[in-house]
C-alpha cells in the first residue's frame, strides 16, 4: 500500500510540473535562499523556502537546510551522482500518534525544460524493501510521531551530479486513499 501511494505520488507531482510551465516562476525573489514565514496550501498547492514553517493537515515541517556531497557518513553516490541531504525539522499536530515514512518526503530537480525528475530518501532499495539508515541523524524509513512531538533527522536523496536547483515535496494523504494539499520547498544546495 506505501508503495502504491508513493507511485500516485511521483504520477501528480509530475503532472503538476508538467501544468506549471517553465522553472523560472518558482522563485519569485530570484535569490533560491531562505524564506521568512509560514506557509498554507491555497487551492491545493504550496511553495516554500528553506525555513520556511509549512502547516499540512497532519503535521508543519521546516526544511532547515540542505546541501550536496559526494558521500554521506559511507554512502557514495552512483556514477553521474551527488548526495542531497536536507536536514529537516516534523512536528505532528495532529490528534492521535502519526506513522511517519521517509518516502513522505521526495527530493525533486529539473533535468530539462521539458520533464522534471525526482528520487526516494536512500533508505528505499529495490523492490521496495527498506534499507537501514548509514548515520544517526538520518530519519529512518520508518517511525512515530507522538502527539505534538518533533523530530528533526537528515533526508539523502541520491541526484544528479549536474543538478544544484531542488525541491522537497509533500503530498496529504488519507485514509480513504483520498489526496490532499501538494507542498514544495524549493531551494539551491550548497555544495560541500
Amino acid at each position: 500500500m506505501k508503495r502504491l501511494l508513493s507511485l500516485t505520488l511521483a504520477l501528480l507531482l509530475l503532472a503538476l510540473a508538467a501544468c506549471g510551465g517553465d522553472s523560472g516562476g518558482r522563485d519569485p525573489g530570484g535569490s533560491g535562499g531562505a524564506g521568512s514565514g509560514e506557509v498554507q496550501a491555497e487551492d491545493g498547492y504550496a511553495e516554500a523556502r528553506i525555513g520556511d514553517l509549512v502547516h499540512s493537515y497532519f503535521m508543519d515541517f521546516t526544511v532547515n537546510s540542505a546541501y550536496t556531497a559526494s558521500e554521506y557518513h559511507g554512502h557514495t553516490a552512483p556514477e553521474g551522482m551527488k548526495v542531497l541531504v536536507v536536514e529537516i525539522t516534523i512536528k505532528n499536530t495532529f490528534n492521535e500518534s502519526l506513522p511517519m515514512y521517509d518516502d513522505d518526503f521526495q527530493g525533486q530537480w529539473s533535468a530539462s525544460s521539458e520533464t522534471d525528475e525526482f528520487s526516494w530518501p536512500i533508505t528505499e532499495g529495490e523492490g521496495g524493501s527498506d534499507l537501514d539508515t548509514v548515520a544517526e541523524e538520518q530519519l529512518p524509513a520508518e517511525y512515530e510521531l507522538a502527539v505534538n512531538e518533533s523530530r528533526t533527522g537528515d533526508l539523502v536523496f541520491d541526484v544528479p551530479a549536474d543538478e544544484k536547483d531542488f525541491s522537497i515535496s509533500h503530498l496529504e494523504l488519507f485514509d480513504d486513499d483520498s489526496e490532499g494539499d501538494t507542498f514544495f520547498v524549493y531551494f539551491t544546495a550548497e555544495e560541500r
